[in-house]
């Protein structure tokens, strides 16, 4: 008995070495991948702009000037209080946009990697008055990001806005929110209709992620503290426990995914440990379903992007750690 038992750790060990050295490999080959854009730093130009440069202006950016709005009303936002302080202040931590140049360079590189037919955007920033539920919008051509949500936790502008948002409004996780959004657009399920479809759903945006920003840490992608990642890597089998316990899986209740999937403070067990737990549990467990489906099933990412939620849950063989 004790030899199969050292036999299998010693399996389970070289199994481990060959696959680090398969994603070393791997990682690369996609460094190797050219990319070709630049960042067009509207934000800059409008701070820098008189009132005779706006028809150049739009001319260089024709899809950021709505015809409803009238251009009396773009010079009089040249002059505007607190435009002219956003002007400031993203221009004091955006002086260097090189960082997250970088990251969305890796980003780009894994999806050329990934997707053959991915063409880089136009990447424009801007500022949007701190509207942080509008962070970015990514299309086929274009990406646009309002870095004024991304000026840092503790920023001033954001003393009014719950800190389990303002923890990532911060520059390192613009490239997070970018793949979040890449996600978005691939992912594939004919519903979402019940609790498993949701945490299912949210665990291939953060497969996705762990494909295409693997530079980031688990905590980056899913936008937890070092804290609140440890919590939940160390509570999965009692949170995972919990979902069958109260048979929440395949339940419709419109309460689950706010209670568990939302940005929330903390997730809303009903239990005395509720303040300690972080917001978002349903995907952290979704992430390690799809996880385990993807450790268990030869499969391309593309593939299970496109896999129905149910079909990912009975193959995923998944069995957290005691």
């Amino acid at each position: 008995m004790e030899f199969l038992r050292k036999s299998t750790l010693f399996v389970l060990v070289i199994l481990s070495f060959c696959s680090c050295k398969n994603e070393e490999a791997l990682e690369t080959e996609i460094a190797k991948i050219k990319t070709n854009f630049t960042v067009e730093r509207f934000d800059r130009a409008f701070a820098e702009a008189k009132p005779r440069d706006l028809g150049s202006l739009k001319m260089t950016f024709p899809f950021l000037f709505s015809a409803k709005i009238p251009d009396t009303a773009w010079v009089e936002r040249m002059t505007d209080s607190f435009q002219l302080i956003l002007n400031n202040e993203t221009n004091l931590v955006f002086a260097n946009f090189k960082t997250v140049t970088n990251d969305i360079d890796g980003l780009f590189q894994h999806l050329k990697y990934y997707g053959k037919t991915f063409s880089e955007p136009r990447i424009i920033t801007l500022t949007n008055f701190v509207k942080y539920r509008e962070k970015l919008a990514v299309t086929d051509t274009v990406v646009v990001i309002a870095i004024d949500n991304y000026l840092g936790a503790d920023h001033a502008f954001y003393a009014n806005i719950p800190r389990y948002l303002t923890q990532n409004m911060k520059g390192s996780q613009i490239v997070v929110d970018l793949a979040s959004a890449y996600a978005e657009k691939q992912i594939f399920q004919s519903q979402k209709k019940t609790f498993l479809d949701e945490m299912i759903f949210f665990g291939k945006q953060l497969y996705f992620k762990d494909r295409v920003i693997p530079f980031k840490t688990d905590a980056e992608k899913i936008g937890y503290s070092k804290k609140q990642l440890e919590f939940a890597n160390a509570n999965e089998n009692m949170i995972w426990t919990e979902f069958v316990e109260n048979e929440m899986l395949y339940k419709t209740d419109g309460s689950l995914p706010a209670r568990f999937i939302a940005d929330a403070p903390f997730s809303k067990f009903f239990l005395e440990l509720d303040n300690e737990t972080p917001g978002r549990l349903g995907q952290y467990i979704g992430w390690q379903i799809v996880r385990s489906y993807m450790r268990n099933n030869e499969v391309s990412l593309n593939e299970m992007l496109q896999t129905e939620a149910l079909d990912i849950f009975n193959k995923s063989n998944y069995k957290p750690s005691k």
